[in-house]
């Protein structure tokens, strides 16, 4: 893993979260984004070379909306950066790791992603990140 690539934080509404996030991180925020495959609108802010990623669920049925109705407002997951998305599944999958998906998607922000069950890393959805490669 190369480096924390964000923390994401599931909030109840954008319009409320993204200005009090750019007061408390005193940054703009730098990018909105729909992930409709997901049910989620992001929003995102860059502290250093990590950042924060707000979620706001676009559909009551998303994993979003489903973490809110149960645990609220709050941290959602930690999302590492990784080099070789397909090595590391597999890797962490030898190590006794669970997958959520077998295969990474499309994820926001231009990057693929491949989440950690909670029940394998102790209690924490983990997320790995690779740069989606443009041709």
């Amino acid at each position: 893993m190369l480096k924390v690539e964000h923390i994401g934080i599931a909030v109840k509404s954008l319009a409320t979260a993204i200005p009090l996030f750019e007061k408390l991180l005193n940054t703009p925020c730098y990018k909105t984004e729909e992930v409709a495959s997901e049910g989620v609108t992001t929003a995102f802010f860059r502290q250093g070379e990590s950042k924060i990623e707000l979620l706001e669920a676009s559909t009551d049925s998303s994993a979003i909306a489903r973490f809110i109705e149960k645990k609220g407002e709050g941290m959602h997951h930690i999302a590492f950066e990784v080099e070789d998305i397909h090595t590391e599944m597999e890797r962490l999958q030898q190590e006794g790791f669970e997958l959520v998906h077998t295969t990474p998607k499309h994820g926001a922000d231009n990057k693929l992603v491949c989440f950690l069950h909670p029940k394998s890393t102790g209690g924490i959805l983990v997320e790995l990140t690779q740069e989606r490669k443009t041709l």
